[in-house]
């Protein structure tokens, strides 16, 4: 028997009640989004559901993170990776299921992550014949920080589950549903997430002259950080710098005392990375003396995350099992991606390879329409957006079958399963 035909066997489970179920669950999971560290609720319903599946499951994982094993007889360890939080974000989707958890929404897919991987959980369970190894599914939480990876491995995650011989994943973009793009190497930028505070002198608006004005200096700020990408870093090389805040005053007549802006940087290289970090600092500083500022600014990193690197033969070996599936004619390579992601912690932890690929969740004709028109950025809403849903048909199904084909390419035959240890 093939491996195609093995995939086959074990995807027929997933039959019409299976994904009713998890259309529900899913429906639920984006009605009660939690923020990074908060997702009691949501280990709560992924642990219920995994141990309804026979998994052994330990929650509390990394503050929030749930893990649920399945050991089912001797091979690898297959590592199945989904972050489950959500974003400080009011969704305007106008869905029948829509955030109720007012100011938090789903807005970047991870409840459909949770819920791809409960579904090829499922799948992996009721067919534990026609396979051979250790699944461990690990829900992960804070990937929006880029800290929650970090801490469940600082919670020895490896020592008390042992060390998986790859990890999986996916995460649902805005690219047709049905599709599946993957990039080998590089293929996450690195983050740092920067406070910068510039501190004045406070006046009457009506005498600036008394002030040494942050605003302005905020202001002037801004619009030299533009020059670094565009004149300090080479054509040939990638970063994005983007002053995501500034914040500063309270009142129309009130010079204040000090303004603050949050910065977003991605880069793709250390040497890059740092001349970046180095120019902002050197430009804060700058504007802050040429302003007069009554003492030097603070500059502080709220979080960071590191390059994301998929292993080449992984991905090679796991993207053709998916295409043999799904179509080698759905497989995008997208290049890489400016946006960051933490599951990379889990593979360069334990110094196994990474396979992380993005999962279409856009309505095919809305994109295609779209697309043909050149309104993508304008008609197509982009995670993060309170107006960002992936259509649950087929992403669901298309997500669990792309997780259950990767997990079996790398599970061991079936002629050493044993029933699991439930």
């Amino acid at each position: 028997m093939t491996a195609h035909d093995t995939a086959q066997r074990v995807l027929a489970g997933l039959d019409a009640a299976l994904i009713q179920n998890l259309e529900a669950l899913y429906q639920d999971l984006h009605a009660h989004p939690e923020l990074s560290f908060e997702e009691h609720r949501t280990a709560a319903e992924v642990s219920r559901s995994a141990r309804d599946l026979g998994y052994e499951v330990v929650e509390g994982v990394g503050q929030t993170g749930v893990v649920a094993e399945l050991v089912n007889g001797e091979g690898p360890t297959v590592l199945l990776r989904a972050d489950f939080d959500a974003l400080p974000v009011t969704e305007r989707t106008g869905l029948p299921y829509a955030s109720t958890n007012e100011g938090v929404m789903h807005a970047c897919g991870h409840d459909m992550h949770a819920t791809c991987l409960l579904g090829t959980m499922a799948l992996l369970a009721r067919a534990h014949d026609q396979w051979s190894a250790t699944v461990l599914a690990v829900f992960q939480p804070a990937e929006e920080l880029g800290q929650g990876a970090q801490a469940m491995i600082d919670d020895n995650l490896y020592a008390r589950f042992g060390t998986p011989d790859v990890v999986l994943g996916q995460h649902v973009m805005a690219i047709p549903a049905g599709t599946v793009a993957c990039h080998p190497g590089l293929a996450f930028a690195a983050t740092d997430a920067l406070r910068v505070r510039m501190f004045g002198r406070g006046a009457h608006a009506s005498m600036p002259e008394a002030s040494i004005d942050p605003v302005v200096m905020a202001a002037s700020t801004v619009m030299r950080l533009q020059t670094v990408v565009s004149r300090e870093i080479a054509s040939k090389d990638r970063a994005v710098l983007t002053v995501g805040a500034l914040q500063a005053g309270t009142k129309d007549n009130v010079i204040p005392d000090e303004a603050e802006l949050q910065l977003n940087i991605r880069t793709y290289t250390p040497p890059v990375r740092t001349a970046v970090l180095d120019a902002v600092k050197r430009i804060v500083q700058g504007e802050a003396e040429a302003a007069g500022a009554t003492r030097d600014p603070e500059i502080s990193t709220m979080h960071t995350f590191p390059l994301m690197v998929n292993d080449e033969d992984a991905c090679s070996r796991t993207m053709a099992a998916i295409g043999d599936v799904i179509g080698h004619d759905r497989l995008i390579d997208p290049g890489a991606s400016s946006g960051s992601e933490d599951v990379g912690v889990f593979g360069t932890s334990a110094s196994v390879p990474v396979c992380y690929w993005l999962l279409g969740g856009t309505d095919p004709d809305v994109y295609a329409k779209a697309d043909a028109a050149g309104t993508r950025n304008r008609d197509i809403p982009q995670n993060h957006s309170p107006f960002f849903a992936p259509v649950m048909q087929p992403t669901l199904t298309n997500g669990v079958t792309a997780l259950t084909v990767a997990a079996l390419t790398w599970l061991g035959p079936p002629s050493h399963a044993l029933s699991p240890s439930a």
